[in-house]
Parts: C-alpha cells; structure tokens; sequence
C-alpha cells in the first residue's frame, strides 16, 4: 500500500491485511465524489472506477450495488436480481450507518455492516479498479476478483442499457 494508507480508515485497512488482499490508497489532493472526478484525478477511463452505492427497498432491506463507468443502476434490473423491493438510493446518514463510509467516499469493501452486495457483471471484466478509499478524497486501487470475493458479492448485470430510460442511482 502507499503513503496514503495513513489517510485510510484503520478498519477497511484492517479487512485488506487480514485477508491478504493487495490494494493501494490513492490521494490525488482533490475530493473525488463522482467517477468522473475520480478519473479524471487519476488520469484512468471511467471505466476503471467502481461507484459502490447503497439502496434501500420498500422493505427496509439493504443492498450495496457495485459497478463501473458513467452508466447508471437499473433499479427494475436491481430489484429483479436481489429481491429488494422499489429499491431507492439511500440518504447520507443510512450509507454512513450501513457501510461505515461516507457518502462520496464508499469503498468497495469492509463494510461495517453486514450487507448483500451485487456486482455488476462488466467490473469482473476489469484487470484492476479504483474504488472509494473510505474518503471523498481517497481511491482505492484493487483487483475486483478482490471486491467480489471478499463481499462474497453476487454477480450480474444490473447497469441500464443505452436504450433504457433513465434513472437516478
């Protein structure tokens, strides 16, 4: 890990050690709360950067959806893949209490809670992603073989086609 790792949150440092996963910090000196800030800041296509977000169904179920780029959840192919029912993005405060990291800055892993996680099935296509490093200002770069193994995450296409209407997420 680099310099940065100072800068990380000791748990999500702490996940990474104890399961011997390689990963650096990134910190470029600029917040990084979208991924074209964050790619842009890395010099990287946004397809290397992984937006992890966190939803929340009518239910009160939980589900932390991962993918990579510019294009957006679909909410309809979300809630078909894991069951949650109308799933909406969840406020600051739920992504806070349920992944331990805040809003802008959600890492990939080491969620402070357990949580269902689904990958979208194009980030295994990746040799090596960036992440939220548990900060606005700090990525986390790691192989997303890593980010599914360690989530135990499921894996599917949940992105909106470009012919799909669009939806916030």
């Amino acid at each position: 890990m680099t310099d940065s790792v100072a800068l990380a949150p000791p748990h999500l440092v702490a996940v990474l050690a104890q399961h011997g996963v390689t990963a650096d910090f990134h910190n470029p000196g600029v917040p990084m709360p979208t991924v074209a800030s964050a790619a842009a800041a890395m010099s990287v296509p946004v397809e290397q950067i992984l937006k992890t977000l966190l939803f929340v169904g009518a239910d009160g179920d939980y589900i932390v959806a991962i993918a990579g780029g510019m294009k957006r959840i679909d909410r309809a192919l979300l809630a078909q893949v894991s069951g949650l029912v109308r799933p909406r993005v969840a406020s600051s405060e739920e992504v806070l209490a349920i992944t331990g990291y805040p809003a802008g800055g959600v890492a990939p892993l080491g969620f402070t809670r357990v949580v269902r996680v689904i990958v979208d099935s194009h980030v295994l296509g990746l040799s090596v992603a960036y992440g939220g490093g548990g900060r606005e200002d700090l990525l986390l770069r790691v192989d997303p073989a890593d980010v599914v193994r360690l989530n135990r995450a499921d894996v599917a296409s949940i992105l909106q086609t470009d012919d799909a209407p669009s939806v916030a997420g």
